[in-house]
């Protein structure tokens, strides 16, 4: 018998949320002594222990981690593995980024081997970080979307990528054109979309790189194929949003650019979306299509505040992102540090609960997977992080003193980073343990 096939438990601490923390004061359901139960690869039952102890049989291992708090797995809602080797990459500005090391970095994603290994490398991060599902944006080459679905079906990992659509203003090296766009990435939906736990997502770039006619053929693809994800990013820079306004005159917004292309519908996400006005956000809301907020990446680039009360006001579906390599950290906790930061500094103040079920039921519910990932429902997949709070002396001390859950887990999310994250479960498999090999 497997490990996946084998009943395990496991007592621990248990967080997991039955809505949203700003809407209902009870949304999080805790349980200091836990039970999860898992086999299949799926969760079997969740909750307090001693109403669930029935569960376990002779035939059942438990394991012991009643020092340890397990949530559903980490959903990162925006994020480019080729930028890893660029991370901390010093500019201006979102604009002069791109130019002097996106691109370039971008090139080397020709040669499939330097893809894979990167690709690896990247996956192995977010697992490191807590993270289970993920967004990817990959290059312009079909390869490198090749590389991360075949590094994260190696790790039998729910993830959601795609291959980017950029035929114009980029460089040549990088561009593709309308018709390979469309041919390349309906090969990549046949070959990988819905393949085990794997999803697709059509990809343009962003409304500046890509044609009248590839957002025709990315509509085209999105319709024939209603089921798969869009992503893409909007209005995230001043500069950026002028620019849009010069290269599609008539449009009412951005946003409009991508409605206009049947765009905004469930499934589709936006990075950052900061510089929307009402209207914009009421359309997200009414359509469904999902902000990813990434706070690091609009603190790094200067890019400017997501305003989570005028989202809120707007019922706008919200998720975090840790845009890497805008962004400057994989760990989703340190994405939840910023992101307090951030609504701080618009007036609004993000709740350690609401920060939690964002980067987990919150964005599964957004993208339309709430009954698969970000939860511990039973009969959803069994990704879960199980998390440390002695990970360092700092968290240790501060969590002792902590008087409430909230005040718990609000420590967690602003002193913790990968070193309170001591595993990480995919459909039920160990696959990061901190103290591997140690």
């Amino acid at each position: 018998m497997s490990q996946t096939d084998q009943r395990i438990a496991y007592r621990a601490k248990l967080l997991t949320f039955k809505g949203d923390p700003a809407l209902d004061a009870d949304a999080a359901v805790f349980d200091d002594d836990g039970l999860l139960v898992v086999e299949h690869g799926r969760v079997v039952a969740a909750g307090a222990y001693a109403a669930l102890k029935h569960h376990v049989t002779s035939e059942t291992e438990v394991r012991e981690l009643r020092d340890k708090l397990i949530v559903p797995g980490f959903i990162d809602t925006h994020v480019h593995y080729p930028q890893t080797d660029m991370i901390a990459s010093p500019a201006t500005g979102l604009l002069p980024w791109l130019e002097t090391y996106t691109f370039p970095t971008e090139r080397r994603f020709a040669d499939t081997a330097y893809a894979q290994d990167t690709a690896n490398f990247f996956v192995d991060q977010l697992l490191a970080c807590g993270t289970t599902t993920a967004l990817v944006y990959c290059t312009v080459h079909k390869q490198s979307a090749d590389a991360l679905f075949s590094a994260s079906e190696a790790r039998n990992l729910r993830m959601i990528a795609g291959k980017v659509l950029m035929d114009r203003h980029c460089p040549e090296f990088l561009r593709d054109t309308a018709q390979s766009g469309y041919d390349d990435s309906a090969e990549l939906i046949a070959r990988w979309h819905g393949r085990g736990r794997q999803l697709y997502a059509l990809t343009p770039r962003f409304a500046p790189t890509s044609t009248h006619e590839q957002l025709e053929a990315c509509s085209a693809l999105a319709k024939a194929h209603p089921d798969v994800f869009i992503q893409s990013h909007v209005a995230e820079n001043v500069d950026e949003v002028k620019w849009v306004a010069e290269l599609f005159p008539g449009h009412r917004s951005y946003l409009d650019v991508y409605e206009h292309y049947g765009l905004l519908r469930r499934r589709a996400v936006y990075g950052h979306c900061i510089y929307l006005d009402d209207e914009d956000r009421a359309r997200m809301a009414d359509t469904g299509a999902v902000a990813s907020h990434c706070p690091t990446s609009n603190l790094f680039l200067g890019s400017g505040l997501f305003d989570f009360e005028k989202a809120g006001r707007a019922g706008m579906p919200v998720a975090l992102g840790t845009d890497v390599g805008g962004g400057t950290s994989f760990s989703m906790l340190q994405t939840m540090n910023e992101a307090h930061k951030v609504a701080r500094m618009t007036g609004h103040t993000l709740s350690a609960t609401r920060m939690f079920w964002l980067a987990t039921a919150g964005a599964a519910q957004a993208l339309d997977l709430a009954d698969t990932v970000g939860t511990l429902a039973p009969g959803s997949e069994a990704d879960f992080v199980v998390l440390d709070d002695q990970a360092t002396p700092l968290l240790a001390r501060r969590t002792a003193r902590a008087e409430s859950l909230e005040e718990w887990l609000f420590a967690l999310a602003l002193l913790g980073d990968d070193r309170a994250v001591h595993a990480t479960y995919a459909a039920g498999q160990c696959v990061h343990r901190r103290d591997a090999g140690r």
